[in-house]
Formats: structure tokens, sequence, C-alpha cells
């Protein structure tokens, strides 16, 4: 199916077409079902694991969490090659009638309360989740346009918390119910059924290397898998972002069962209770990444969802002082207590920075993959957050069934390296830091209303020309833009402190008159043109300088000489309401005063392009003009 068939839906807009809402369901039922059956089986042990096995729960809980996961180290590869090599929508369809085969087994085991299959059962599952994942997200591009990429992942991740804070309520209350194993049994095959028929609907989605041979060496292939994602930089060090969180999620939700018994002394309900804020957190995250980034790959996004993780991880070893019980408390108890009600914040709204965290960077990593390997990038995806998920579980076991330092301690150390994780990151890949920065300043300072950006080609070479109003416009059109953009930047702005920080992390251009440095002059025309002949988007303000009195002024003639030496379109851009903010020359000179205005309404304005045989700087300014109106 070809997405630029399709008009552009919005998140929820989405859930009306073909094209998206059957795999929708699909994965969401998949992931209900492995909740429904995972919950279970973890209360069983946190519960009544003493009586199946001669061991402790804490290392029992995270040997189950590790049986899951372990598919995903050994099989991810092999996923990987025959979700690129095969039409997609038939592979879901089998992999829903595996589901369905495990699900009957699991019936069984749950009838007869075989604690040791269901134990064999979990890793049958994580090897049917391993060769659904890189479908699930290898797929979503195939269907969706560009502009639709945020918003399928918010909805998909939404989708899978909110199933998940379904299935852990469905499998931890019926896992206390009498004849609780029965029923279990009968809602797994009910729900594997309903997924199967509903991958029915989902349209095809082509093999785009149909050619390629598989191989079925588990070691030699898992190592070039891993080679797909490390042929870009910033995806492969995104993959890592995302194994991060896998890390982080894997160390919450696997000792949130035993944190309740042993530390907020707390029954089977408080641990459906904890695991349910945590989840619906994710799920509120994700759905607001599409407003937030402005229905595009927003990274800014990730460095404030890592500062969120860590200050409200942090807060968790400090929530709760437990109280001296004889017995469980109820959820009706345990909210009386004090500190309850900031446990159950800090669990929301660690889930809802983590959405902020995950969503951008699992679109990215679509986005900037190409087709042909994409799902085996996914793939190796998986295989490192499984990984990072094993290595997670080996610290849970370490830590807590050896050292025996305390769940609490285990939160504070995990937010304490999630600190460090992200300072590596970010200092590695500064675009990162970049882009949180550009997104602070257009969401704090600013609300920015866009008109016409569609205008501005999805790929292909192409020049933006823009009034400039104030030291901060090429921000404000950073941050509005789903393309990366290199500014030409007049070279005393460009050397601002923190500025520069941003400006040499875009790939700024910096430029001044002939007179002034002709070296300076003379590179930047050829990095222009180089960047143009490199399919690249370029942006400059033609006026030369920040306007002193709110007008546009002359635009010079060197728009000219760029076209004439590259013959590429050139998008008319109109910053408006800008006259008057704290970077902008009114009432002398910027930021050298505060302006008074807060979260100010601005525009910015795309006009149609204009043709290379068209392009003079008087008609540009008079375009300019046009889309700028009265309102400076």
């Amino acid at each position: 199916m070809e997405k630029n068939a399709h008009t552009e839906k919005s998140q929820f807009g989405l859930m009306t077409t073909r094209r998206f809402a059957p795999f929708f369901w699909t994965q969401f039922l998949g992931a209900f079902n492995d909740n429904v059956f995972k919950n279970a089986l973890i209360i069983l042990i946190a519960y009544q694991g003493g009586r199946h096995f001669a061991l402790d729960s804490n290392i029992l809980i995270n040997l189950a969490a590790g049986l899951f996961i372990l598919p995903f180290f050994l099989f991810s590869a092999s996923a990987g090659q025959i979700s690129d090599k095969y039409e997609k929508s038939m592979l879901i369809r089998r992999i829903k009638i595996m589901e369905i085969l495990i699900m009957g087994c699991a019936a069984a085991a749950f009838y007869f309360d075989s604690l040791l299959a269901l134990f064999l059962l979990l890793f049958l599952m994580g090897a049917q989740s391993t060769f659904f994942g890189p479908v699930k997200y290898s797929i979503i591009p195939q269907h969706l346009s560009p502009g639709e990429l945020v918003g399928g992942n918010a909805m998909v991740g939404m989708g899978t918390f909110v199933s998940i804070l379904l299935g852990t309520i469905t499998g931890g209350v019926m896992v206390q119910m009498k004849n609780g194993g029965g029923w279990l049994g009968a809602t797994v095959c009910t729900v594997a059924l309903a997924g199967w028929a509903a991958s029915r609907g989902i349209p095809e989605a082509r093999s785009v290397s149909s050619d390629l041979k598989l191989s079925l060496n588990p070691l030699t292939q898992t190592w070039k898998t891993i080679g797909y994602a490390r042929r870009i930089h910033s995806v492969f060090l995104s993959v890592l972002g995302i194994s991060w969180f896998w890390f982080l999620g894997a160390s919450y939700l696997t000792q949130i069962p035993n944190f309740t018994r042993v530390v907020l002394k707390g029954d089977e309900g408080v641990v459906t209770l904890l695991l349910s804020m945590f989840s619906v957190g994710i799920g509120v995250g994700s759905l607001l990444c599409e407003k937030l980034s402005g229905r595009k790959v927003e990274l800014g996004l990730v460095p404030l969802g890592s500062i969120g993780l860590s200050i409200f991880g942090i807060d968790l070893f400090l929530a709760y002082d437990p109280p001296p019980v004889e017995t469980l408390m109820s959820i009706s108890a345990f909210i009386r207590t004090p500190g309850s009600l900031r446990v159950l914040i800090d669990l929301v709204l660690i889930g809802i920075f983590g959405g902020f965290y995950i969503v951008p960077l699992n679109a990215f990593v679509q986005m900037r993959t190409e087709p042909e390997y994409r799902a085996r990038v996914i793939a190796a995806n998986n295989i490192l957050n499984a990984l990072f998920m094993v290595l997670s579980t080996v610290m849970g076991v370490l830590l807590l069934g050896v050292l025996d330092l305390g769940i609490p301690r285990f939160f504070l150390i995990v937010a304490v390296g999630n600190i460090a994780v992200a300072a590596y990151i970010y200092s590695v890949v500064p675009e990162f830091a970049m882009r949180f920065l550009i997104w602070m300043l257009t969401h704090t300072m600013y609300r920015v209303r866009h008109e016409g950006l569609e205008q501005i080609p999805d790929e292909g070479p192409a020049v933006l020309v823009c009034n400039h109003i104030t030291y901060v416009d090429g921000l404000m059109i950073a941050g509005s833009c789903r393309r990366p953009i290199r500014f030409v930047i007049f070279e005393p702005i460009y050397r601002m402190p923190l500025l520069n920080f941003i400006f040499r992390t875009g790939k700024a251009i910096p430029i001044t008159s002939e007179q002034r440095n002709p070296e300076i002059f003379h590179r930047a025309f050829e990095e222009i043109s180089q960047a143009l002949e490199d399919g690249e988007l370029i942006c400059l303000f033609p006026e030369g300088r920040l306007t002193t009195d709110g007008e546009i002024n002359i635009f010079r003639p060197g728009i000219e000489k760029i076209i004439r030496r590259n013959p590429v379109p050139v998008v008319p851009l109109a910053l408006k309401g800008m006259w008057g903010s704290f970077f902008s020359r009114k009432s002398g000179a910027a930021m050298t005063r505060i302006s008074g205005r807060f979260w100010s309404r601005v525009g910015l304005v795309a006009g149609a392009p204009v043709m290379p045989d068209a392009v003079t700087a008087d008609r540009l300014r008079q375009a300019v003009t046009d889309l700028r109106g009265h309102r400076r």
C-alpha cells in the first residue's frame, strides 16, 4: 500500500483507517494476552512460589523475567531477516496462530496448576513475541506517512501500555479468583483468537528484500544484524537509548511485586494498582508526544524524558516509610498510609517521562533507517533490548538476592545510572541536547503556530528564505520543520555563547561580508553549494542583519548567486509576532531588557515554492512581506 496516496491523519484519526486500525488491535490484543499470562504467573511466584520451588521469590521472579526475554536474544536476528524477506501481513497472521497454540497449552497449565509448565510456556511466549517485534515496528512506516509516524508510534505505545494495564489487572484479579486457573485459560485462548481475527484485516505490506538469503546461524547472524544498526551512528545510539529504557522498565516492572509485598506491605491488589499507575503514565506520555512534538520526530523530548525518569526514580527511593503492620494491606488501607500517594504519583510520572523518552526514539529509528533493512535494524534493537533486560535481571539477582541491598536502594541505583547513561549519549550525539534546547525555547517563551509548512519538500534540495527579527529565528524554524535544516548564520551571531553550540551541532554555515572577511564569505558559498548538491535543506536570512524597526529590510542579492549556481526551489517563510520579544531589537539592543512577554503567540508561515528561473531578491522579499502581513 502506498502511504503517500492517503491524506495525513491525526493519531486518533488513524483509528478510522484500515491501514492502521486492524494492526493496532492485533498488537493491542497480543500485548494484553502476554500480560494476563505474565502477571498471573509473577503473582503466583511472589505469593505461592515457595510451595512449588525451594528458591527465594526474588530469584524466581528475576529468573522468570530472564526466561521471557531469552528468546529475543536467541531468535531476533532470524526474525529480522524473515520480516524483511516476506510480506508482513501474512507473517503477522502466522505468528498469531502460534499464539493460539501456545495459549491453548497455557490454559491446560493454569487449570492443572503446573508452575513448571507455565515457565516453559513463558519461554515460548517470548519466542512468539520475538518474531512479532520486527514486523510490528517495520510495518508502521510502510503504511503511514512521515507526518503520521510519531502519532502512529504514540498510539502503539499507548495501546501497548493500556493493554499492559488491562492485562495486569485481569491477570491479577483472575489469579485470586476461585477456579482462577480455568478463567485464565479461557481468557487467554479467547483473546488469542480475537487477535488472529483482527490480523486478517491488516493490508498487504510488500516484501522489501525478497532476494535476501536466510542465515539461521544465531551467533554469526546476530553479530551481522547488529552491524545493520551500526551503519548510521545516530540510529545505533538511539537503539542503545531504547535498550536502556527497557533496562529501566524491566528493573521497575520485575521488582514491583516484591517491592509491594516486602517494602510497601501491600497485597496482590496493591501490586495491580502500582503496575497500573506505571502503565497509565506511559500511555499518557506516549499520547502527549504528538502534541508536544508538532507531529514530527522531536528528539528534544528525549532529554526531557530522561530528566524526569531520574528525578522521580530518585524520589521513589525517598517516598515511603513502611508502617508496622502484621498483615499485608489492601488497596484502601495502603492509600491511607503516609507516602502512598507520593509512590503512586512517582510511578505515574516515571511512566509519563518514559513515554516522552521512548516514542521519539522509536520513530527516529524507523525514519532514519533504509526500508531495505529496517526490520533487521529493529531486530538488532530487540537483541540489544534483550541483552539489557538480561543485564537488568542479573543486576536484580546480584543486588537483591546476593548482596541484599533492598529494592528501594536498587531503584536509587537505577535512577542514578540513568543520569550517567544520558550524559554519555547526549555528549556523543549533541543533536539530542541541541533539539532539547530548541524545544524548550519554542515551548516556554513562545507558542508557535504553523501554517503551510507542507510547502517545504520532504526530500531533495531546496532553499528557505525568511525575515530576520531576532537572534533565535533559526531555532524557531528548526523547531517547527520535520527535516534537518542547515542555516546560513551571520558570523558574529554564530559565535555567540550557547547559540554557538546549537549552530555547530546543527552544522550551520557562518557567513559575513566579503569586505569584512573574504575567506569566510567564499567558504560559506562553497558549503552552501555542496549541501544543495547533497540534497540538503538550506535556510538563510537575505536581509543580512536583524531588523531595527520590525520591518523587512532589503534582501541582498546573495540568494540570486546561490540559485544561479544551484538551481533549486526557494520556499519563502515569514515569522510573525516576534518583534518586541526579548531577543529582538525593539527599544534598543537585543537581550538587554525584560520584554514582559512570556509564552507569546507567534507564527511561522510558508508560501508556495518559487522556481529557480523566477528567483530574484525583490520577488522573494515581496513574497515574505505578503506572508507576514501586518503582524510584526
